[in-house]
């Protein structure tokens, strides 16, 4: 699903470049939720952004459904980023003015395209929106606003789901809900999803753990608790 291979980002700063990614390479299959986890200046805002398309590498190749997007002209990234991928934010950023469903269609309503009603409905009841359809956000909790902001990233059934610190602006026990509900998402509607982190019970949930630091991939672990995601974080931290 994702192919990166040898990525360079590198950021100018006046007379002066930052390296943020040194190479990276990565392969994501199809149906995976990664985690990617690293302190601040790790590069793993930079590998998200890159990933879903928001930024384009320094040099390397970026491949996602085996399209090359890191060669993609602004125009061209623009609409695969729009009909190929969602993404979920820690703040929601959903329009204050639309009801929870019209929040959760507007990826179609900018398309011109109208929701499928039955994978709509289907999408509505799976994350716990049948009775908030109408509800406005001011009206719901953030854990409801959070639900609406990924049925809205999944709705138009992205290639690849992005989620920056889905859980980061709620309590423990909702964001547990939260974490259960993209690891639904990606057993029972086989997403793949691309999850950035600092929370080891949030990595926890992933199929797989990334480390970055100081632009590179330092640590990849399989599925793993919280307590063992931890231990790594305290470990790199050490060195």
């Amino acid at each position: 699903m994702i192919e990166v291979r040898n990525v360079v980002k590198v950021y100018r700063r006046g007379k002066n470049e930052v390296p943020a990614l040194q190479g990276v390479s990565l392969s994501v299959p199809r149906g995976q939720f990664l985690s990617v986890m690293g302190s601040s200046g790790s590069g793993k805002s930079t590998m998200l952004n890159l990933l879903g398309a928001l930024d384009v590498p320094t040099s390397g190749t970026l491949h996602i459904d085996g399209k090359e997007i890191s060669r993609f002209p602004d125009d061209e990234l623009s609409r695969f980023r729009r009909d190929r991928l969602g993404f979920i934010f820690q703040f929601f950023n959903l329009l204050p003015m639309l009801t929870a469903e019209e929040n959760v269609a507007l990826p179609l309503s900018i398309a011109g395209e109208q929701p499928e009603q039955p994978w709509f409905d289907e999408l509505i009841e799976k994350t716990g929106l049948t009775d908030r359809r109408t509800h406005r956000p001011s009206e719901l909790s953030g854990g409801q606003q959070q639900r609406v902001a990924i049925a809205r990233a999944l709705v138009t059934r992205p290639t690849v789901v992005f989620a920056d610190e889905p859980t980061g602006n709620l309590d423990s026990t909702t964001g547990s809900e939260i974490l259960e509900l993209l690891r639904d998402s990606v057993s029972t509607l086989g997403q793949t999803i691309v999850m950035v982190t600092h929370e080891p019970r949030a990595a926890a949930i992933a199929d797989r753990v990334l480390f970055l630091a100081d632009g590179l991939i330092v640590r990849d672990l399989g599925r793993s608790s919280a307590a063992e995601v931890l231990a790594v974080m305290n470990e790199l931290s050490a060195k």
